[in-house]
């Protein structure tokens, strides 16, 4: 189905009610789902009076505020697919971005328009937002634009968000997520996980990501329930916002609750008496986070997984057993196998690359007809994540055939930052691994080769200039030789173990 009817539950259905906080102090804010629906409606006619046609890409470079979700829904409800940009992304990454997409317009704050191709159609949100209260009351929705020879109205099937996610070459492709991938995922995962009206919703994911733009923001339209919208996760005031707040939902990665369990224990006893249901994605979570939460807070982390490409695939069940070390179950409407090289199912107990199928799969790549090819077999999208089926169906994770890093939540491919590296002065050979790290669950670490002219420090501040922090590596070891194979491929698994005290290129 088109995603506008499940929006619409509470834009229309639930027009009276509080719908969303966003702000601090004596500047918070609280908007109705009627504000929403209006506020909206002012941006859809916005849009179209800058020409702004069905099947344009409009990107954004924002972080949290309620313009992301007037934009959003204004794009839904006109047919223009969304374009969200990473914040932490340097000038190189957005650049790629905004090339391969190829957007009308990105919209940004001022500080950032700089920072964009040149070339690039660049609106400062401030202003529109100003110039958007000024196109009507905001009581007309607008009809989805076309021609005469498309359908004004949109299905199951009509894109509504490019969402790029970094491939094992190192390109970063976008994912053609529909109108029908999100309708499903949010109607699918408020049945299993119990989201009503009566729920308080604290969102501190980012919106350019899938996490708190495909799950959360439509988890909290189609429940009705109430959000606080923040601009992002603070540890100094989470205290303060979980106290005064006391949601019961709250989405996060791994890094959030590491930092969580700092809190006082009387803090975190008073925190988990008003929740019910804390939630983590996007990267792995160590058994003795979720046992210390567990203690401190008195919660079981309900573990789930999914990508980019697929929205939710797997959890673990809302009512049962939540196992540590596992994902779960697969999700209603989502077919789940675990396949051999060959595309064989293969026997329960046995590792194997996860393939998924269901309205929840993006409709490929964009502009990337081979990778597209490449990546869906019969209908099946092969995941490129290895894991293992138990009997009773849970599915633990165990790696990935690719060598992505997941660092705080965000994906880093290695090929991206060793290609780069090899780049510059005294730099012949790099491998990029990704190590443990108790915060952030893993961080990049780069192997180098190289000779007398290899500057660290000076890579380190370029790095910093061209990629986003959490790409950058967090420590750097000289080695004569990376170990390869007989037809030269890297062996990561044979590099020195890292240690702070791994000799460094520096030293």
């Amino acid at each position: 189905m088109a995603l506008l009817p499940i929006l619409d539950q509470s834009l229309r259905g639930r027009a009276t009610h509080p719908a969303l906080t966003f702000g601090d102090g004596d500047a918070a804010h609280t908007l109705t789902f009627g504000d929403l629906e209006r506020r909206s409606n002012q941006w859809a006619a916005l849009l179209r009076a800058r020409g702004v046609q069905r099947g344009d890409r409009l990107g954004f470079l924002l972080v949290n505020r309620v313009e992301i979700i007037d934009c959003w829904i204004a794009c839904v409800k006109l047919g223009i697919i969304v374009v969200p940009i990473n914040v932490l992304y340097q000038a190189r990454e957005i650049r790629h971005i905004v090339t391969d997409a190829d957007p009308v317009a990105v919209i940004t704050s001022a500080a950032r328009i700089s920072e964009l191709p040149d070339g690039t159609r660049a609106w400062d949100v401030e202003q529109l937002a100003a110039e958007a209260a000024t196109h009507g009351d905001g009581t007309t929705r607008p009809a989805m634009m076309g021609d005469a020879a498309q359908s004004a109205v949109a299905d199951a099937d009509t894109p509504c968000a490019l969402v790029y996610t970094s491939g094992t070459t190192g390109a970063s492709k976008g994912a053609i997520l529909t109108q029908g991938n999100f309708a499903a995922n949010a109607l699918v995962l408020n049945a299993s996980w119990g989201m009503t009206s009566a729920d308080r919703l604290l969102m501190t994911l980012p919106l350019f990501h899938v996490h708190g733009l495909g799950n959360g923001l439509h988890c909290w339209l189609l429940s009705g329930c109430h959000m606080q919208l923040v601009e992002r996760f603070d540890a100094s005031r989470a205290a303060a916002w979980f106290l005064d707040y006391q949601p019961t939902v709250f989405f996060g990665v791994p890094t959030m609750y590491v930092r969580l369990l700092e809190l006082e224990s009387d803090v975190a006893t008073r925190i988990g008496a008003a929740a019910r249901l804390f939630v983590c994605g996007s990267a792995p979570l160590p058994a003795h986070v979720l046992d210390a939460f567990q203690s401190r807070f008195g919660h079981v982390i309900l573990e789930r997984y999914g990508m980019t490409e697929t929205l939710m695939n797997v959890s673990n069940p809302y009512h049962g057993e939540r196992r540590a070390g596992t994902v779960g179950l697969p999700l209603p409407l989502t077919g789940v196998r675990i396949r051999d090289e060959a595309g064989t199912d293969v026997p329960i107990g046995t590792s194997g690359e996860l393939w998924v199928r269901g309205p929840n799969v993006c409709a490929g790549y964009w502009r990337r007809p081979e990778a597209t090819a490449a990546a869906f077999v019969d209908g099946w999208f092969r995941t490129g994540d290895i894991g293992v089926r138990a009997a009773d169906g849970y599915i633990t994770l165990e790696g990935r055939r690719s060598d992505l890093i997941i660092s705080g939540g965000f994906n880093i491919y290695p090929r991206e930052i060793e290609e780069w590296l090899t780049e510059q002065p005294g730099i012949r050979e790099a491998a990029v691994v990704g190590v443990a790290d108790p915060a952030r669950g893993e961080v990049p670490v780069a192997y180098l080769v190289g000779d007398d002219t290899m500057d660290i420090g000076a890579v380190t501040e370029a790095l910093r200039r061209e990629f986003a922090s959490f790409k950058v590596p967090r420590g750097f070891v000289r080695v004569d030789a990376l170990p390869r194979t007989a037809l030269g491929k890297v062996q990561k698994h044979l590099l020195p173990a890292f240690t702070a005290a791994s000799p460094s290129p520096t030293a």
